[in-house]
Order: C-alpha cells, then sequence, then structure tokens
C-alpha cells in the first residue's frame, strides 16, 4: 500500500473515531438529560401523591375548618358565609325573571318563565358577554355601567313568549361568585376579588347597590330581588330538580361548595333563627388550606407570583384557572434544566397562564399513536415545533400528575361535606351533589377521577348513594329562582 493511501486511511480512521466519539459524546448528554428530566418527574410525582390516607386527612381538616367558621368569624380559611337563603325553591314559582351570573371572564344574563308545578320552566333564553381585561382591573362604575348596559340590551330583545304581569318590576337575581359578606337576601358587601379582578373601589361596598346604581343610570327599570354566589344558585337550581340535593360544587375557573347547615349549629348566627330550621351556607372553599395539602415548589411559587399570595390555596390546586399554569411551570423547568424542547428555552414557555387548562385536557386526552394533538398544541400555543415522541409522553405525564392531583383533593374536599352532614358512612339516604363548571363536565379524566376517588374514600356500600348531578347553568337558572322566591310581588303570584 503506497504512503498516499496509508494516510488516507489513517485519516479516515482518525475522522470515523471523531465522528463515533462525538456520536457517544451526544448519547451520553442526551441520556443525562433524559435521566435529570426522569428525576425531576418522580419528585413531582411524589410530591402530588395523594393515597387515600392522605385524602382522608384532607378531609378531615376540611370538616374541622368548617365546625370553626361556624362558631365565629376569622378563625377559619374558610368564610362559610350566611346566605340568608332559608328556604330553596319548591316548584311553585310563576312569572318572568332576570338572572346576572358574574363569576369569571365571562357572565351571562337570562330571562326564565316560569309556570309553577306544573308548567315548570316554560321558556328560558340566555345570552353570554365578555368582559375586557382593563375592566377587570378597572373602576366599579366602568364594570357594572358595561354590565347594565348589556342587560338593556337583553331586555330590548325580550320576545312575546315571555309575559310580565302589568305594572310589575322586573326582578334580578344576581349570581356573583366572589367572597361576600352577606348582610340579607339582597345586599352584601364585596371581602376580596379572586380569579384575576382587582378593583380595590369595590372591596368594602356593597355590591347589590352598585349595580342597581347602574340599572338606573342606563334607564332601566329592574330591581335585584336575590344576591346568590354562584354555588348558592347552583344548589337551588339542583334542588329545584331533586329534592335530595343537599350541596353543590363549582369545578370550573374557579371553585367553591354551598351545602344546606341546620340552622341550630351555626353559633354565629345573630338575631332570631329561620322558621325553616335550615339555611345554606356559602363556604368559600377555595380559600382551604391545609398543611395535609400535597404542595411543591410550582405550587408556592405560583402562589408567591399571584395577585392574592397566602390567599386561595386549594383554588390554586383544583380550579382550572391554575391547573394549566401549573403545567406549565414544571415544563419550564424542564425546558431549563433539561432541555426537553432542545438547546434554547421557547420564549412563549416564560410567559405566566399562555397554557390555559383546556388545551391541557385536549393534550391529556390524546390517545394517537404519535401524540398529535399534543405536538400541535405545544406548536399552536407555545411555538415548539418538532418534538419527539418521549418529550410528548413527558408532556402527557405531567397533565396527568396535575389534574390527578386536583380531582383527587375535590373529591376530599366532598367527603368533607359528607362527614359534617353526618352522611359519610353506610347505610345513609340518597344524598346529591349539584355540580356546575367547564373543568368538571369537559375534563373527562379529571371527572372520571373525582368519582373514582368519592368510591376510593367512601366505599362501595356508602357511595352508591351518593349522586354527583351536572347541573348546566345551574347559577344562572338557580338566581332567577331565588329571585322569584323572594320577588316583592310573592303573595300576588
Amino acid at each position: 500500500m503506497g504512503k498516499v493511501a496509508v494516510g488516507a486511511a489513517v485519516v479516515c480512521a482518525a475522522a470515523a473515531v471523531a465522528v463515533t466519539a462525538l456520536v457517544v459524546r451526544h448519547r451520553m448528554r442526551s441520556a443525562e438529560r433524559w435521566a435529570r428530566a426522569a428525576a425531576v418527574l418522580r419528585e413531582l410525582e411524589e410530591k402530588c401523591a395523594t393515597p387515600v390516607e392522605k385524602l382522608w386527612e384532607v378531609a378531615d381538616a376540611m370538616t374541622k375548618e368548617m365546625h370553626a367558621g361556624l362558631e365565629s368569624e376569622d378563625v377559619s380559611k374558610l368564610k362559610m358565609i350566611i346566605s340568608y337563603v332559608d328556604k330553596l325553591p319548591t316548584g311553585d314559582e310563576r312569572g318572568l325573571f332576570y338572572a346576572l351570573d358574574l363569576g369569571g371572564t365571562n357572565f351571562r344574563v337570562l330571562r326564565v318563565q316560569l309556570g309553577g308545578r306544573e308548567g315548570r320552566v316554560v321558556r328560558q333564553e340566555a345570552k353570554e358577554v365578555s368582559i375586557p381585561h382593563d375592566l377587570m382591573v378597572g373602576g366599579s362604575d366602568e364594570l357594572f355601567d358595561f354590565i347594565a348596559s348589556a342587560l338593556v340590551k337583553f331586555v330590548d330583545s325580550e320576545g312575546e313568549d315571555f309575559l310580565l304581569h302589568s305594572g310589575r318590576q322586573r326582578e334580578l337575581g344576581f349570581t356573583f361568585s366572589f367572597p361576600v359578606k352577606q348582610t340579607s337576601v339582597a345586599s352584601g358587601t364585596l371581602i376580596k376579588w379572586t380569579k384575576g379582578f382587582n378593583i380595590d373601589d369595590m372591596v368594602g361596598e356593597d355590591v347589590v347597590s352598585e349595580l342597581n346604581k347602574a340599572l338606573q343610570r342606563q334607564g332601566l327599570d329592574m330591581q335585584v330581588a336575590a344576591l346568590v354566589n354562584d354555588t348558592v344558585g347552583t344548589l337551588a337550581g339542583g334542588r329545584y330538580d331533586d329534592n335530595d340535593v343537599v350541596a353543590a360544587v363549582i369545578l370550573g375557573t374557579g371553585t367553591n361548595a354551598a351545602y344546606v347547615e341546620r340552622a341550630d349549629a351555626i353559633k354565629k348566627w345573630q338575631g332570631p333563627l329561620p322558621g325553616s330550621g335550615e339555611i345554606v351556607i356559602n363556604m368559600e372553599w377555595g380559600n382551604f388550606s391545609s398543611s395535609h395539602l400535597p404542595m411543591t415548589e410550582y405550587d408556592n411559587a405560583l402562589d408567591v407570583e399571584s395577585l392574592n399570595p397566602g390567599d386561595q390555596i386549594f383554588e390554586k390546586l383544583i380550579s382550572g384557572m391554575y391547573l394549566g399554569e401549573i403545567v406549565r411551570r414544571v415544563l419550564l423547568r424542564l425546558a431549563v434544566q433539561t432541555a426537553l424542547f432542545g438547546d434554547n428555552v421557547p420564549p412563549q414557555l416564560e410567559a405566566p397562564f399562555i397554557l390555559r387548562t383546556p388545551v391541557m385536557s385536549a393534550m391529556h386526552h390524546d390517545i394517537s399513536a404519535d401524540l398529535k394533538v399534543v405536538g400541535a398544541k405545544l406548536k399552536e400555543f407555545l411555538g415548539i415545533s418538532n418534538t419527539s415522541l418521549k418529550a410528548r409522553k413527558v408532556v402527557v405525564q405531567i397533565c396527568d400528575i396535575v389534574a390527578k392531583r386536583g380531582a383527587r383533593l375535590a373529591a376530599a374536599g366532598i367527603v368533607g361535606i359528607l362527614k359534617k352532614l353526618g352522611r359519610d358512612g353506610s347505610g345513609m339516604r340518597r344524598t346529591v351533589i349539584a355540580m356546575d363548571g367547564g373543568l368538571y363536565e369537559h375534563y373527562t379524566v379529571f371527572r372520571e377521577c373525582l368519582l373514582d376517588a368519592l368510591k376510593e374514600m367512601l366505599g362501595d356500600e356508602a357511595s352508591v348513594s351518593v349522586v354527583i348531578r351536572l347541573t348546566n347553568d345551574g347559577s344562572g337558572l338557580g338566581a332567577s329562582l331565588l329571585a322569584a322566591s323572594h320577588s316583592q310581588y310573592l303573595e300576588q303570584s
């Protein structure tokens, strides 16, 4: 072999060795990255774990806080707000009533014609309106004038099929899904904002008075007959359809629960007890907090950076407002520490709340072999292209861990209510929970996991008696029903 040939062979061999070394180093780096990613996932799974023993600790803590909140004010994370609703709809209600459901980034206006026990809900119409973000953090007049103007347009579209008795003022049930200190059925002062609202001049003010003034400014002859929390409204709507409804839960953008309590168990009640012997309590359970809640560094960071640090901890673990954001924070850590999506961190992944829970749900429910939906959603919402199947599987795993923790904790909260009512054991009578909210309705894995956790906690025999009944738009219909049952014209109906 000539010198040139030998030299070429040596060069080729050296190049092959160099290429092999590069490949080995790349594989080693890749293996190290995936090992780090696996460690992050293991830690997440361990800290989010909700074995049944943990769930019972959460349920017991919920019951304990409920008792404390009924004893006196400001001793519990649960406000246990007295709603002053001491009678729920009976089915005898008649007439035309309106409802306004304000509880998130959208509000709904609704009108319903009630035909008594025979006619029930004769007809109803509703319209949804989006709230511009600047009105969520602006002034109270601007927000309520916007809402009142939408009501004017809605009333103007009232057809001949809806009949208002001559000489009567239109009456409205106002579902206001934020913490309120209720002072009567039709008045209450705002305690604080949640769910992205932050209008300082409203805190401590009577929300019914503010809406009534806005209606007057718009020239609309309408009066608020009942101020209702969305969960109380859902409870009323559920009871209208099923006499066994004893509680209601909202699992949507935010979360809350309400239930029917014995009046004599409310130690902080002042004045004569209601004749019915019962009253609806608005728990404001989103603010529940306990050392038994499985928290992670992502939850703690989210809380610290939120508009309400230290508050609404339960909501930040289980509601639609936050689940997608928790997933984003985990993905960001993986992108930074393990280059999950390549050497450069995707800029959009650093934007808070860019990954919304409906997107998380779509990825979680992807059953295609190559997780095509996951890839498409990552590209559409986070600007991440050409993801590997391995990376997509990691995304689905994170969604699974975060969603199932939230669902199981929500189930523990429900069991806490059942325990307070003495309905958590065998041999109990049929017990119905009215459920509303897009998270429960549309996030199938979340819903099924919640139901499985209830059965796991209560056991086969007791869980048969517990029914979760989906109540679509219960807060809108429920508010109109409560307006009817508290109408100024009640005796004339």
